[in-house]
């Protein structure tokens, strides 16, 4: 057995107590798995300010002083505790805002301390909120250099692992290893792409030298998630591929050319024609297609998708389309039905509410082949319903859909169909690498003509009554209003505004002659889809929502988008919410009410005024939130990301390449210099049948 499956508890300073702990808080067994916790920041022991030198500049700051006196302001929720510390040279407040009564008891008055934290100012004074505080030690039991700072939960410390003793177990750990530790990377690819070797990194990780070094360790662990994330897509995409052979469509007929004479609303944009030349080569070519489409709201998606089922009709397939909710498979139905009528297409619409003999009829005709289209929700991938010849297959919104729900969509084919993805959510080139390595991806960067841009105003919070004023304007003729909340409903120590009581303030006190709705997640599918179709209707005038509205139904009459709390949300969910006006030939407003009027603050929303590209949007939104705001949830493999970003694209694209090397040279990885990168592929992505997309 390798050092690096020995078990935590066998580590000096762990033991099975703590053992315990470390599995359930971290995840961590063994001994590897603790070098894989890595971190989070160091503090350069080498550098103690002066508290007369500190300035704006520094996001971190290390004083040696004294606490002269407590002080504790305020009352309950809002109580605050207060210490003035100086070294001589001047003053500066500690202050902390919860566990005021630990604090108090914890720190002397007059001893020496070494103080660590981000100073900010404060009414003109200086102030570390939340300090780490330690007992001064002298020069020569200080550690010297970069000191590592670990991450710990509150059930750590509360058996006093804390990041000092965190430290200690990490030197008791390295103490153990008395070789080098083992290199997964080949060493061609170590040296071509200028890693650091792998103990070195790991040592340097932990117990860094120099910042020179340190930048050397985190390039080269960087590099190895990435890579190793690059390598499993190119594997996936490959196996994929190699077993996959494609349905061929040879011919575009009389259905796609008597839609396109006849039919054709509006003429398409070059962004639409691009995407579907680009999907009658993949389906042409005997390859199987899987083809990420993404392309904001309005772009012209849904066309696309009619005019590809129909080449496959043409050429003897049926089609389906999968939905995530009742209501936008209900809205795709009526428009496939009515852009299709007089043409001998039969569609039909498959979900939960379809009454029994509907049902059965329908899955009657998916057999004998009469029905060319099913539009559906989850009810699509029950084992009842089965196909003819199914073809070509579109799913929207695909982040609503699980793995399982796709992989039993292609079950319904004797040879897989062309899979086509679609997304309004648009994705970083960043993030569409990775996230999406093995599909082909098609962008749909132009907007039909005749659509005007969504005028998109930040409105602050005592200029409310304008918000309210252009409603019942816009109401007046004829149109329709959605008002936008964080939460669902108020806690019991929550200032921030919730749906629930502002649906009733709104109706009772601001819009007592309309009808305002109320939609949010905790509402059965049924209430949902209702309130969704009486808005759609307009039964009611204005709609108060939660973020549930992100991905609904088309109201091309409702003009007006009012987000309140807006700085609580992504920039890529707030370009969702815009897109959900502007649907219709009416100029429509999309107004932004931040909760505080600090422009400071708010800074980040100014970019939702000065553009309507959602790749813009979504590329800020990356870089300052992180991928979860397009992931939604970690999927395998993500995991494990510990020290690389999702933004860096420099360093995915490096990692791709030399992933697309080895599997070029090696596609089993069979070599013998390749033995230990298998095993690591395998830890890191077990199997090559998990989905990316």
């Amino acid at each position: 057995m390798h050092i690096l499956q020995t078990e935590i508890k066998y580590i000096p300073g762990v033991g099975p107590k703590r053992a315990e702990i470390l599995q359930k808080e971290l995840d961590v067994f063994t001994l590897g798995d603790l070098l894989r916790w890595y971190p989070y920041r160091y503090i350069d022991r080498t550098r103690m300010y002066y508290v007369h030198e500190i300035d704006q500049s520094q996001a971190y700051i290390q004083l040696k002083g004294k606490i002269t006196a407590f002080e504790t302001f305020g009352e309950g929720r809002k109580r605050r505790l207060v210490a003035h510390f100086t070294d001589g040279t001047g003053f500066v407040d500690l202050v902390w805002f919860q566990g005021v009564r630990f604090i108090e008891g914890k720190y002397k008055l007059n001893q020496e301390y070494i103080v660590f934290g981000k100073p900010s100012l404060f009414n003109g004074k200086w102030n570390i909120p939340h300090p780490e505080i330690d007992p001064f030690m002298d020069e020569s039991d200080r550690p010297e250099g970069l000191m590592a700072m670990y991450n710990t939960t509150e059930k750590m410390k509360n058996h006093y692992l804390n990041s000092k003793a965190m430290q200690k177990i990490m030197e008791n750990a390295f103490g153990l290893i008395k070789e080098p530790l083992p290199e997964s990377l080949s060493p061609d690819v170590v040296k071509l792409a200028k890693l650091m070797p792998f103990h070195e990194a790991v040592e340097n990780i932990h117990f860094p030298k120099s910042p020179l070094l340190l930048r050397d360790a985190e390039f080269r662990l960087k590099f190895e998630e990435l890579f190793y994330i690059q390598l499993s897509i190119v594997r996936y995409a490959s196996d994929r591929k190699s077993k996959l052979k494609g349905i061929l469509f040879p011919k575009v007929g009389d259905y796609l050319n008597s839609f396109y004479k006849k039919k054709l609303p509006f003429p398409l944009t070059n962004a639409q024609k691009r995407v579907i030349r680009e999907i009658r080569k993949d389906t042409a070519s005997g390859k199987q297609m899987n083809r990420l489409l993404q392309g904001d709201v309005g772009s012209g998606k849904t066309m696309v998708a009619i005019m590809c089922m129909l080449i496959a009709l043409d050429n003897g397939f049926q089609s389906c389309l999968m939905a995530p909710t009742e209501i936008l498979a209900a809205q795709h139905y009526e428009t496939f039905t009515q852009m299709l009528s007089g043409m001998g297409v039969k569609v039909a619409l498959l979900t939960g509410s379809t009454k029994k003999k509907e049902r059965e009829e329908i899955h009657a005709g998916l057999l004998s082949g009469k029905v060319n289209i099913l539009i559906g929700t989850h009810a699509l991938i029950e084992d009842v319903v089965q196909f003819r010849n199914l073809g070509f297959v579109v799913i929207d919104e695909q982040h609503r859909f699980g793995v399982v729900q796709r992989a039993r969509l292609w079950e319904k084919s004797k040879q897989p169909p062309h899979m086509l993805v679609m997304t309004a959510t648009p994705i970083p080139r960043s993030l569409a690498l990775t996230i999406y390595g093995d599909l082909d991806i098609s962008v749909m960067d132009e907007m039909p003509s005749g659509r005007q841009p969504v005028s998109t105003h930040i409105i602050y919070p005592l200029e409310r009554e304008r918000v309210y004023s252009l409603i019942r304007a816009q109401v007046k003729e004829g149109h329709q209003a959605f008002v936008i909340y964080p939460l669902v409903e108020q806690g019991d120590n929550d200032e921030n505004m919730a749906a629930v009581e502002e649906r009733e303030r709104l109706q009772n006190e601001v819009f007592p002659n309309l009808k305002v709705g109320l939609l949010h997640g905790r509402m059965r599918p049924d209430e949902k889809e209702t309130v969704m179709r009486k808005f759609r209707d307009m039964e009611y005038q204005v709609l108060v929502s939660t973020s549930v509205v992100e991905v609904g139904v088309d109201v091309p009459n409702a003009t007006v988008m009012v987000v309140e709390g807006a700085n609580r949300f992504g920039l890529a969910q707030l370009h969702q919410f815009r897109g959900r006006v502007g649907r219709g030939s009416a100029q429509s407003y999309c107004l932004l009410i931040p909760e505080t009027s600090d422009a400071a603050e708010n800074e980040r929303l100014l970019a939702m005024e000065s553009t309507t590209d959602g790749f813009v949007l979504a590329e800020q939104d990356l870089n300052q939130r992180g991928p979860g705001e397009f992931l939604g949830t970690r999927q395998s493999g993500y995991a494990n990301l510990r020290l690389a970003n999702l933004t860096d694209v420099h360093l995915i694209e490096k990692a791709r390449h030399y992933a697309e090397q080895v599997f070029e040279n090696d596609p089993n990885l069979t070599a013998s210099e390749h033995q230990l990168m298998l095993d690591a592929l395998n830890h890191f992505w077990p199997s090559a049948e998990g989905d990316l997309s």
